[in-house]
């Protein structure tokens, strides 16, 4: 076994360093700690940067910041940032060509260590070989790690390279659009100038024909008070003042004449709907104002019974001119409702093939105290009536339980309780009117069709509540455009 002499050690050593080229740049003054992991991998020690991020980072972090706020910024400050974006970008690729150049000297400096450690394997034996052997493979994974180094510096170059042509391009665009802004600003600034220019000039036109049109209309007008000075010097204040009593007094008589004629042709109008009703086999009995019952009687021991006979109910307009059928009025007995008051009513009843039609004596008043308790209930925060199901979708309903029926601004509501019945909006497919199927208690009864497929006849305390709740309902429908209305009713019920 060869022995060793330390100062042979000393000497390999001294020329292994000797043979390192002297014109190599170290990144530092100390070999970089490193640490074997399986497979003789290489792990290096987890650097912390005081510095902070680096430049690529900022870049990045700038660019997505200014993708964020470019609808935030005007076009001069795009074009300012894309600039400072490309500066970083140029001292980013200087920053990287430094990096490959460091990265080329690290090649140089692994090769030359490497043929040194080789020189040196082939003069040492025993253990020191083997320190050899290993250094020598620590060298060539230091060279497999600064290849891999070297791909992700090409990498990161090629990015830098295609951030920096973007950010040019962009800068480019920027100026350009800044520019072109510039020279839309300076023509529409050259257009108001001479807009105002054109009006200054107009309004010196105008003041000037105003004057002179001004004295001219004074003169005209001290003329015209001068004649009417003369014209009252003329008239004597007495006969003026005398007639000023006469015209007073023919108002007043025409006012009583025009009330008298209104009362004449009414009553000439119920005349001759009494000598109509007079030949027929049938009456109209009941009150013909809103809240009452209107029935159709027997005025003749001839006329048949009207259960044998087929009824329809009939409004007629202010002038009588046409007549609208009452959808679902078919019965002897009809509750007139809001939509009735002012109009006349009349009724056909078809016996044995003949038709005798009887007209009620006037239009149907309106109910008393009815505008006053809309008014109170106005005031209220909230709308609701007490009220009995007594049809549900055509059937009779069982239960008399009492329900709360809401007339809301945007809605109507049907519940007991927590259990709600019906919820929905005015809308075109919402109906509602006096029930018109007959009975004692049609006065307080309404039909509400909530929806398609879902209707209700409901009963209230009183005629008075059933005929504010549909004046409330149709109110607030007619202010959400929807015109709440019976079953085939015209929309001229509203004009």
């Amino acid at each position: 076994m060869t022995k060793v002499s330390p100062e042979f050690e000393d000497q390999t050593e001294m020329q292994a360093v000797s043979s390192v080229s002297v014109d190599v740049s170290f990144g530092s003054d100390r070999f970089p700690k490193y640490r074997l992991g399986p497979d003789n991998q290489i792990l290096e020690e987890a650097k912390v940067d005081p510095k902070g991020p680096s430049l690529k980072e900022v870049v990045e972090v700038e660019t997505e910041q200014l993708s964020d706020q470019h609808k935030r910024l005007s076009v001069r400050d795009l074009a300012s940032k894309f600039d400072k974006n490309l500066t970083a970008a140029a001292k980013l690729s200087d920053e990287a060509k430094l990096r490959e150049v460091a990265s080329l000297e690290g090649h140089v400096l692994l090769k030359k260590l490497r043929d040194a450690l080789e020189c040196l394997r082939g003069r040492l034996a025993g253990r020191n070989k083997e320190d050899v052997e290993k250094a020598i493979s620590i060298v060539e994974a230091l060279a497999v790690k600064l290849t891999q180094n070297e791909g992700e510096l090409i990498q990161e170059k090629f990015e830098v390279k295609k951030l920096a042509n973007f950010l040019k391009q962009a800068s480019e665009d920027a100026k350009k659009l800044v520019n072109q802004e510039r020279s839309f600003a300076c023509a529409e600034i050259e257009s108001a100038r001479a807009v105002v220019q054109r009006i200054g000039e107009a309004l010196d036109e105008q003041e000037r024909i105003s004057q002179a049109s001004g004295k001219q209309e004074v003169e005209e007008l001290m003329e015209e008070v001068q004649h009417a000075r003369r014209i009252r010097l003329l008239h004597q204040p007495s006969k003026v003042m005398d007639m000023e009593h006469e015209l007073r007094a023919l108002r007043v008589q025409i006012r009583e004449k025009s009330t008298v004629s209104v009362k004449l042709q009414k009553e000439l109008a119920l005349s001759k709907r009494a000598e109509e009703n007079k030949f027929s086999l049938y009456e109209l009995g009941g009150s013909e104002t809103l809240g009452s019952i209107i029935r159709v009687q027997l005025r003749s021991s001839e006329a048949m019974e009207l259960s044998n006979c087929t009824v329809q109910w009939y409004r007629l307009s202010s002038e009588c001119s046409r007549r609208e059928l009452i959808s679902g009025a078919s019965k002897s007995v009809y509750a007139p409702e809001p939509f009735d008051v002012g109009r006349t009513l009349q009724v056909d009843i078809i016996s044995n093939g003949q038709k005798s039609t009887v007209t009620t004596a006037g239009p149907v008043d309106p109910a008393a105290g009815l505008g006053s308790y809309v008014e109170t209930l106005l005031r209220k925060s909230k709308t609701d009536f007490n009220v009995v199901i007594s049809q549900m979708n055509g059937r009779n309903y069982s239960s008399h339980s009492v329900h709360l029926l809401h007339v809301g601004k945007t809605k109507m509501k049907l519940s007991r309780g927590w259990i709600t019945k019906a919820r929905d909006s005015y809308s075109n497919s919402m109906q509602l009117c006096g029930f018109r199927g007959g009975g004692n208690s049609a006065a307080k009864s309404i039909f509400w069709q909530a929806r398609k497929g879902q209707s209700f006849v409901l009963v209230f305390e009183s005629e008075r509540e059933r005929n504010a709740a549909l004046v409330f309902a149709r109110k607030y429908a007619l202010d959400c455009n929807v015109l709440l209305a019976g079953p085939d009713d015209q929309a001229s019920l509203y004009i």
